[in-house]
């Protein structure tokens, strides 16, 4: 897996550095340290930023490569993301931000919604990875989600748990589901071959295969509101959710759950495309 790391020297930025250096193992590529300064003349500074931040991970034992671009962070970090064909960007967000920032996006939001590929932003609860959280809608074929998630996990050290979590909603339930299906839990919607209970069996399959301990759930009603609640009872690690290519209205419903999962999540999320 070919892996972009940005950071600006700040401390969130290294927390987000730490955080993506969990998923990396001595066999991959080098992962790439970015940073971005805004003119010309302040690349030596940049170089100085990437040098420090690597010297602080010595203890990994791993070789970095490090590049400096210059102008605005979201956009550089999008071109290098698109120039160097990365397979997951890592960047991190800061604890809080102003009424101004959350309504015309930060650098995170604009790298989530502009980058080929996937992104993990490192924000809030940082710490080792034990419990993840995968928000399955369906929508992502063939199976593009729970198989991102299982690269990610088989390079964690150590045993990990992933919950999938479908929220049945009257708003994105699948053409045909009854009243009694959208009341129903996990097992059921298995046991009577709903569409749900489908992917959530062959999420189960997949996840068996290794050794991540996979679970199903179902929670029924708002699904931002379902998702943010089952993150915080849960105190998962990492929620992870798709990017989705729908068309129409299907499309800018799930776009927007994701926005709003990646706005209002209190820890790190991956946005799986």
């Amino acid at each position: 897996m070919k892996i972009l790391m940005t950071t600006g020297g700040s401390t969130h930025s290294n927390a987000a550095l730490r955080f993506g250096l969990q998923i990396l193992q001595p066999s991959m590529d080098a992962p790439t340290f970015l940073t971005v300064v805004k003119r010309p003349e302040d690349q030596a500074r940049g170089q100085v930023i990437l040098e420090e931040a690597v010297s602080s991970f010595a203890d990994f034992q791993l070789s970095f490569k490090l590049k400096v671009r210059v102008g605005s962070p979201a956009e550089e970090i999008v071109a290098e993301a698109t120039e160097g064909n990365y397979e997951l960007v890592i960047v991190g967000e800061r604890e809080s931000h102003s009424l101004v920032t959350r309504m015309l996006g930060s650098t995170s939001v604009y790298v989530v919604e502009n980058a080929p590929c996937s992104v993990i932003i490192a924000k809030g609860k940082i710490r080792p990875i034990h419990r993840i959280l995968l928000c399955d809608s369906g929508a992502l074929q063939p199976d593009v989600l729970t198989r991102f998630t299982l690269r990610v996990g088989e390079r964690i050290s150590g045993e990990e748990s992933v919950t999938v979590l479908h929220v049945m909603s009257q708003i994105t339930a699948a053409s045909g589901v009854n009243d009694d299906q959208l009341r129903a839990d996990a097992d059921q919607l298995i046991e009577v071959h709903a569409p749900e209970g489908e992917f959530l069996e062959r999420d189960l399959s997949l996840l068996s295969a290794t050794q991540i301990r996979p679970m199903v759930k179902v929670r029924h009603g708002t699904v931002i509101d379902e998702i943010l609640e089952e993150a915080q009872e849960g105190d998962y690690d990492l929620v992870v959710v798709g990017a989705h290519r729908d068309q129409g209205w299907q499309r800018w419903l799930l776009e927007d759950i994701t926005h709003k999962v990646i706005t209002l999540v209190d820890r790190p999320v991956l946005v799986v495309r």
